[in-house]
């Protein structure tokens, strides 16, 4: 495929990752703000792993055995895309929605039901470019879905900054007035669900999907095939589950946790109403948009980095300078420094999107693509519900109410993936491939 057919086949991603910037960068804030407690966060974020976890699966399973005018997986992503920008615009709007029940429970179900819907277009997007794309140009669809999942969260994530810095909009809630979210945060939903719609739709008509292999629809196989499926995952799979384990736990202390940690540490407030809490959040979701944006840039050069030293070895340099990062995050003390570790952040956010991927699907019967890729799932999501059931009690009683700690902790936990990842048997590696063949004939000479 050219370049451009797989940008359009990718370019769902932007929208979908615009949508989960907002809510990586705001959903807490928005849940304090309707009353939750800073110890409580990471047990409202395990709905997102955990419709995770149940949704992709399931999709995938299904998506596996069917063919329509849209194709295999576009009819999917697209239902998701719609179910995902009507959440996004209930989401700031919860108090209206049920007066006589906690605003923070209906928060906490909406943000469920964005994830599920979320996580039902995002599914079928990884099966699709391990469908249509060769060995050989896997890492570069993989990249260029990076590059293009971070153009989208740097728009999402300093959204609400613009909004407020550009357009005047107010970054405080007017609590007085019953608004419990701010105007910034709540117009910046309003545009990421047309953002998220819009481009999935541009996929699903510029992307054609081809017809099983023969012609013959696939063989229809029961819901409990799924258990089975996961029995029988292959060994690259079980391997690359300790390196998602570490990264995807390290990532999620960072969603939760970087504005309080950044608020309390840089800022010296905890105070979730004040302005300089509120400059704090701005500043991260500036901050969110930098790592992404190193990201959708470091993507692009991660084929020839791959080409030159592996795919492995490409995941733990991207591993390393992320762990690096995180560890960097205690001793600055100014907040505009914040930038610098940053950089090292996206570049293993470039990584974690991209390679374990691009491995995998070299490991995967094709046949069974969505399925494999939806139970992968299951390493991404267990870490994050592991995290959000520990994580408050470890702010609380480990690291004292000190969030700062959280981060610290996550650059530790990307140190032990970097480590994994050469554990991991990588089957059909190009550069790995020629190693091997260029060491046998050497050995037979």
């Amino acid at each position: 495929m050219t370049f451009w057919n797989i940008w359009n086949m990718t370019f769902g991603f932007l929208g979908i990752q615009f949508g989960l910037a907002l809510q990586n960068a705001n959903v807490s804030r928005i849940l304090q703000s309707f009353g939750a407690d800073v110890s409580h966060l990471s047990l409202f974020w395990i709905a997102a792993p955990l419709t995770g976890m149940i949704v992709q699966p399931i999709i995938g399973h299904y998506s596996d055995q069917t063919w329509t005018r849209l194709g295999r997986r576009r009819p999917f992503f697209l239902t998701g895309a719609i179910l995902a920008a009507l959440a996004l615009v209930l989401m700031p709007n919860a108090p209206m929605l049920a007066p006589i029940v906690s605003p923070m429970l209906i928060g906490a179900g909406i943000l469920m039901i964005m994830d599920a819907s979320i996580n039902v277009a995002m599914e079928p997007f990884r099966a699709l470019v391990a469908d249509l794309l060769p060995s050989e140009q896997r890492t570069m669809g993989f990249s260029v879905q990076t590059s293009l999942i971070g153009i989208g969260a740097v728009l999402g994530a300093i959204l609400p900054y613009l909004l407020t810095n550009w357009f005047g909009m107010t970054n405080t809630p007017d609590v007085e007035a019953g608004h419990l979210v701010a105007n910034n945060v709540k117009y910046a939903f309003y545009i990421g669900a047309a953002v998220l719609f819009g481009s999935v739709l541009w996929t699903v008509i510029s992307t054609r999907e081809y017809p099983p292999q023969g012609g013959v629809r696939p063989e229809k196989q029961p819901f409990w095939q799924i258990g089975k499926d996961f029995l029988s995952i292959p060994k690259t799979m079980k391997q690359l589950g300790v390196v998602q384990f570490f990264s995807w736990f390290a990532l999620f202390s960072m969603w939760v946790y970087m504005v309080p940690a950044v608020a309390d540490h840089l800022y010296g407030t905890t105070d979730n109403t004040s302005h300089s809490y509120a400059d704090a959040g701005d500043w991260v979701g500036i901050l969110q948009g930098v790592y992404n944006g190193v990201a959708a840039i470091f993507a692009f050069l991660l084929p020839f980095i791959s080409k030159k030293f592996s795919r492995k070895g490409t995941h733990a340099l991207c591993l390393l300078m992320g762990a690096i990062g995180f560890l960097s995050f205690y001793f600055i003390k100014d907040p505009r420094m914040l930038v610098f570790p940053m950089i090292g952040v996206g570049m293993a956010w470039a990584g974690i999107l991209a390679m374990p991927y691009s491995i995998l699907a070299g490991a995967l019967p094709a046949h069974k693509m969505g399925v494999y890729m939806g139970i992968f799932n299951f390493f991404i999501t267990i870490p994050q519900i592991i995290n959000g059931l520990v994580g408050g009690v470890m702010v609380k009683h480990l690291y004292g109410g000190k969030t700062i700690f959280a981060m610290v902790f996550s650059g530790f936990c990307l140190l032990i993936a970097a480590i994994s990842v050469f554990f991991v048997e990588d089957r059909d590696d190009p550069v790995q491939l020629a190693f091997r063949k260029n060491r046998k004939i050497g050995l037979s000479n």
